[in-house]
């Protein structure tokens, strides 16, 4: 039987596993967000729950720290995306990590006993930071 992945995924779980034998959860155990799939296009929004809301000023002027905060507590992609032999690769044109822009992000795509999405990517290979994440994400209602 072969699954679609196009439509909304909810995010269920973040980790990354570091070759040293770290586990990590990157904006912690409790997550909010989505991937979708369109026709061609895809976007992600992921991030901590709850997030933490500044201190000081408004959207524009508030401190760098809070501004830096919450970069460390969000991420954004979106752009096109291709299919092939248990992969998915994204094409991202547009990103809140400016090092993805006009890149790519390839992703093998694992389907759980209920139906859920995992993808799974090597980061960093050859590196001290060398891991495997792992998104779970279950399919709208």
């Amino acid at each position: 039987m072969t699954k679609d992945i196009k439509g909304r995924w909810y995010v269920q779980s973040w980790t990354q596993e570091y070759d040293d034998g770290r586990v990590t959860h990157p904006f912690g155990e409790k997550l909010e967000g989505f991937i979708e799939y369109g026709e061609g296009t895809m976007f992600c929004l992921v991030t901590r729950s709850p997030r933490t809301l500044f201190s000081s000023g408004a959207q524009w002027d508030a401190s760098d720290a809070d501004k830096a905060a919450a970069y460390n507590e969000f991420l954004s992609y979106a752009g096109g995306y291709s299919l092939d032999d248990g992969h998915v690769t994204h094409h991202v044109e547009l990103s809140i990590f400016p090092n993805w822009q006009g890149g790519t992000q390839r992703r093998r795509i694992v389907w759980g006993e209920n139906g859920e999405l995992m993808l799974i990517a090597r980061l960093e290979e050859g590196t001290p930071n060398a891991r495997t994440a792992r998104l779970t994400w279950r399919r709208s209602r």
